[in-house]
């Protein structure tokens, strides 16, 4: 099996290297036609590249590849190949409502809007991270639920896995990583962490910078909080080793309606890590995981709820070992590269026989 991995994707991106490294690892041969360079030039590129590709079974158009479809599209049916969309996220729903930097009803906004649901229009395929997702897709943008299929990021075995770390100190180390992204309700964690100030044995780390960094880190200067250390982001490889000195990791917790849609990359990368896993409650992470047995779900947008749950596995170290141990098993049963190869596989055999 052959597949002509296409776009302009961000190759180092989670969901692009897991699918393609899964994939690989499951026996098939991936070639990827990848291109970043500006629009113009992008096309031109992509079109040689795809020129010098011998035969393929099946084009994937890689994550937010929504401009890229159209040729896709074209260059696929020139080949008599069947086309599979991975747009990962909503390019409408991301920008106007989640992180609300398009303004709603703006000339903008539409072409986002379009862009989404045409690009999913000329698939025979779309993948979806959650089953939440496409519904999402399906109600917004009216594409068929027997059109989508849902493939979990899953994170990467070859960085993310089981490590032994010794304890520099007696704290209870309480860890976030992210982008500040409003789906990441980093508010919330600080007000927990207001709320946890009297047990001084617990340690807030918060690993990142983006969206919401100032304005976060205004309400922690606010509220004079001082169980939480502030770190810029680190190379993704040095990450493994912070995630290793955590005693509890957290998800997300935001208010926003994309929030209760995904399952953060954290939440795999935290789980192939043997580490426990606190996140906020959603319909999206109940497709995959058990309350209690392999994470600890706690109110969304909540701080009361977060702290609480962060005392109660402070205090229970029965319910800690086990919700590591089983999210562990977890990701080996079904979130490996390896797992999410297989499940492409199937995608790929079911489009093209």
């Amino acid at each position: 099996m052959k597949v002509c991995y296409f776009g302009n994707y961000e190759q180092t991106y989670t969901r692009n290297r897991i699918i393609i490294k899964g994939l690989k690892k499951n026996g098939v041969d991936v070639v990827e036609c990848n291109d970043r360079s500006q629009i113009f030039f992008r096309y031109l590129k992509l079109i040689k590249k795809h020129l010098s590709i011998a035969d393929y079974d099946v084009m994937i158009v890689g994550e937010s590849g929504q401009p890229i479809m159209p040729l896709g599209k074209i260059l696929s049916k020139m080949r008599k190949k069947h086309l599979i969309f991975d747009p990962f996220i909503s390019l409408y729903d991301t920008s106007v409502f989640d992180k609300k930097s398009v303004k709603e009803g703006s000339i903008k906004a539409s072409i986002l809007y379009y862009l989404d649901r045409y690009s999913c229009y000329l698939a025979d395929i779309v993948l979806t991270d959650t089953d939440q997702h496409a519904k999402y897709f399906n109600e917004e943008f009216g594409v068929p639920i027997t059109k989508m299929r849902t493939v979990y990021i899953g994170a990467d075995s070859d960085i993310f896995y089981p490590r032994d770390s010794e304890k520099e100190d007696d704290t209870f180390k309480v860890v976030f990583h992210g982008s500040f992204l409003p789906l990441h309700g980093i508010s919330y964690i600080i007000k927990a962490a207001k709320l946890l100030e009297n047990e001084h044995s617990i340690q807030f780390e918060i690993i990142g910078k983006g969206q919401t960094y100032d304005v976060d880190l205004a309400l922690s200067k606010k509220l004079d909080v001082k169980n939480i250390i502030f770190k810029n982001w680190m190379p993704f490889k040095v990450l493994p080793k912070h995630i290793a000195k955590a005693d509890v990791y957290l998800g997300i917790f935001g208010d926003t309606n994309k929030a209760k849609r995904v399952i953060p990359n954290k939440a795999y990368e935290v789980i192939a890590m043997k580490k426990p896993l606190i996140t906020g409650d959603s319909p999206a992470i109940r497709e995959a995981f058990t309350n209690r047995e392999n994470v600890l779900l706690c109110e969304m947008a909540n701080p009361e709820s977060l702290a609480n749950a962060i005392l109660e596995l402070k205090d229970n170290e029965k319910l800690r070992e086990n919700i590591a141990k089983n999210g562990y098993k977890l990701y080996k049963e079904r979130f490996s590269p390896e797992k999410i190869g297989k499940e492409m596989i199937k995608i790929i055999e079911y489009v093209i026989c």
